[in-house]
């Protein structure tokens, strides 16, 4: 049977709805993006969660509610730029390198958002989109997406929750959806040459089996009894002939929430549950949550995994965008390295380096803080304490607002990250005019100062700014200087310091144990504490060179682990970390 490679776009061309009829928009236009971040110097780092200008929800406002959030990303390149759709953002960004993101608010769109969108792009003809929060859709489509003229396949496929959109090499179209604790992700082929209406009824591919996989149970640390998890999220990547069926479990607000993986040699299956699963995780650190995203191929053919970092503090939607690097073992196993997943990684444009952990340490952790004010028990100290959870909260926004961090030794300083938090906004959608001023500096004997960031004369949204220092910086004092918040009060989460301080890295981590529980889905792994160091990294794995998962912690020696498949092997080492850099890993302890 001969296939037409151009069968969609021929396809829109025949209904005449496509671009250039019946007063559709022309091949090129100028595209609409909020003000764009720049700095002298190109970073060639990142640091989660990403520093998008996150739009206020309006989901909650008849409860004033208010807060940003961005989740569920969809992440696709089409001709050479990447496009980014989010959760009722009322647009989307697009950038050229992963790092720097520029917001598009598009001619037509979805009046309050799209919901966990899907997006495709088929051979750089045509981007398609859908998502529509009532879950009954039309495909959407566009040759132009900076300029954002949408238009609608005019075909609804209905009862889709988390939809994905996917088109095969040979010009198939199927979609995918799913989004219950009751119903499995399901699929069906769809007819391109009919108006992308459904060829076959839905297809079961899978359902949630908690009962084998520990990380699919609801809660925090997957240890709530009464409710089960959600299943939802599916997103398909299709790497050297495998089809790899992505999913999220248990639930959005957890730090568990991660995203597994099934695989098949086509698209509608059947699948295999991929046994190092969940291959998304980050359960541990400042920010967690690494579920409910997408892969896409980066620059120099690194494949990045974006996914939904959880805050769940104003509400339990409140959310943030992280990406990490991610592979394709020699077996074929997709993993995401998510270890030191919020400290600053290597960004996408630095050629060879793959998105590794830069070795910038946090210098900041429970370090002493004083500020100008603070509001009721929103104290300083809260900008150290390394959870995102936490803030502090000053009197008020007037610029003269200040934090002083003494990290008190000194260290070499490379970049740093502000916080920003919601509190009490009263902000909703995308209101004009968001923007920070600020002013960092840096001293070694807290009376002489060095300006580390000058943003007086910026007028940038940054909720959650990651700078990048041109060049490192030797001090000890850190100094944050408000001048302007566009929130009724100055509130910050966590104003981290990276870089490194002279001396010996930590000794290797000795006594290892693991004992797994009677159910298997569960291990408590102990360790012999080191008094100097900050923090921990547990890492696990299917094989001694398989240890994928990871999850950081901080002032204790031992941790509950509920996310292991119930029928696998796990392998498990611990490595300590401190301003110095990363100790050598233990020795490597089987547990069957």
């Amino acid at each position: 049977m001969k296939i037409l490679i151009a069968t969609p776009l021929l396809l829109i061309s025949t209904l005449g709805f496509a671009r250039g009829q019946n007063g559709g928009p022309s091949l090129k236009g100028t595209h609409r993006t909020s003000q764009t971040k720049t700095s002298p110097n190109r970073a060639t780092t990142f640091c989660n969660p990403l520093n998008l200008d996150y739009t206020y929800k309006i989901t909650e406002s008849d409860q004033d509610i208010s807060y940003r959030s961005g989740a569920d990303p969809a992440v696709v390149n089409f001709r050479g730029n990447y496009y980014m759709f989010v959760t009722r953002a009322l647009g989307y960004w697009y950038s050229n390198d992963l790092t720097q993101w520029h917001f598009i608010k598009p001619q037509r769109w979805y009046f309050q958002g799209s919901n966990a969108p899907a997006a495709h792009n088929y051979r750089d003809q045509l981007l398609y989109v859908t998502g529509d929060p009532s879950g009954t859709m039309s495909l959407l489509y566009t040759d132009d997406p900076q300029k954002g003229d949408w238009q609608a396949v005019p075909a609804l496929l209905r009862n889709l929750q988390d939809p994905d959109f996917f088109m095969d090499d040979d010009g198939r179209a199927f979609m995918f959806w799913g989004s219950s604790n009751r119903f499995p992700i399901r699929g069906y082929e769809l007819d391109p040459n009919h108006r992308f209406l459904p060829k076959t009824g839905p297809i079961e591919l899978f359902n949630r089996d908690e009962a084998r996989h520990g990380w699919e149970r609801f809660g925090e640390n997957h240890d709530d009894p009464k409710l089960s998890g959600f299943i939802e999220g599916a997103w398909l990547t299709k790497h050297e002939g495998k089809y790899y069926m992505q999913y999220a479990a248990p639930g959005t607000e957890w730090n568990t929430y991660g995203d597994g993986v099934y695989v098949a040699s086509s698209p509608l299956g059947p699948y295999t549950y991929a046994p190092n699963s969940p291959m998304s995780y980050k359960p541990g650190g400042f920010i967690n949550g690494a579920g409910h995203g997408s892969t896409v191929v980066g620059p120099g053919g690194q494949h990045w995994h974006f996914a939904t970092m959880t805050i769940a503090v104003n509400y339990k939607y409140e959310r943030r965008i992280g990406m990490f690097p991610t592979f394709f073992d020699s077996d074929g196993v997709m993993y995401a390295d998510t270890a030191f997943g919020d400290y600053p990684h290597y960004a996408p444009s630095v050629t060879g380096k793959k998105g590794a952990f830069r070795g910038w340490m946090l210098l900041s952790y429970k370090k002493p803080v004083t500020a100008s004010s603070h509001l009721e028990d929103y104290t300083p100290d809260r900008v150290t304490d390394e959870n995102v959870k936490t803030f502090w909260v000053a009197q008020d926004n007037a610029a003269g607002q200040w934090l002083e961090i003494d990290l008190e030794t000194p260290a070499t300083i490379r970049a740093f990250q502000i916080n920003y938090h919601d509190y009490k906004s009263d902000l909703y959608g995308r209101p004009k005019g968001l923007y920070q001023q600020y002013i960092v500096e840096s001293s070694l004997d807290g009376e002489r100062w060095t300006t580390l960031r000058d943003r007086s004369y910026d007028k940038f949204d940054t909720p959650n700014d990651y700078v990048e220092l041109p060049h490192a910086v030797h001090g000890r004092y850190i100094r944050f200087r408000n001048l302007h918040v566009s929130t009724p009060n100055l509130a910050i989460s966590d104003f981290r310091v990276f870089g490194n301080v002279g001396g010996n890295l930590p000794a290797a981590v000795t006594a290892v144990k693991v004992a797994r529980e009677q159910d298997r889905r569960n291990a408590r792994i102990t360790w012999d504490a080191q008094p100097e160091s900050q923090g921990y990294n547990v890492r696990w794995g299917i094989a001694p060179d398989k240890l994928y998962s990871s999850w950081m912690v901080y002032g204790q020696n031992s941790l509950s682990i509920r996310s292991l498949n119930m029928d696998r092997r796990y392998y498990f080492a611990v490595e300590a970390f401190d301003v110095h850099g990363v100790g050598t890993q233990s020795a490597i302890i089987e547990a069957h």
